[in-house]
């Protein structure tokens, strides 16, 4: 059974999974790591969704205050040994229910071309291409999404 926790950056489940993420995203952008991995920051994020199952981590996710009424999605992450079971869905549904909480309108992300299950579980999930905002602007191997919550 997977349940799901509401917490900040300092859940320590969090920052190892996030450990695990930037491990994982240093191989898959290659030397573009330095570039991504300056905006992937969590000291200022207050908004922690961790999926469990089992008592175990298996995923997470944040949203971050970005312009006006959106919201950026940050640090979606779920181990590959527990992809396909629909974690990222549920933590992705937490964080814009969550938002809508919080008087947000829409949400944004990035997340890098060759990151295909994350552009996938977006797309599915009703998230839209849009122009590459803020300092992804002009940055071939980004991928910006938005959706209206």
């Amino acid at each position: 059974m997977i349940t799901l926790l509401r917490t900040n950056a300092n859940n320590t489940d969090f920052q190892s999974l996030v450990l695990l993420l930037d491990q994982h995203l240093k191989i898959k952008d290659g030397d573009e790591h330095w570039f991504f991995a300056q905006f992937n920051k969590v000291d200022n994020i207050n908004y922690v969704v961790v999926a469990y199952k089992d008592g175990v981590a298996v995923g997470c996710g944040a949203i971050k205050d970005y312009e006006g009424k959106t919201v950026e999605i940050k640090r979606m992450f779920v181990p590959e040994e527990y992809r396909g079971q629909g974690i990222g869905h549920r933590v992705l549904d937490e964080l814009e229910a969550w938002a809508k909480e919080l008087h947000y309108v829409e949400c944004i992300l990035e997340t890098g071309k060759k990151q295909d299950d994350a552009i996938n579980l977006y797309k599915k999930s009703g998230y839209k291409l849009m122009t590459n905002y803020g300092q992804y602007y002009g940055v071939e191997n980004s991928v910006c999404m938005k959706k209206v919550i």
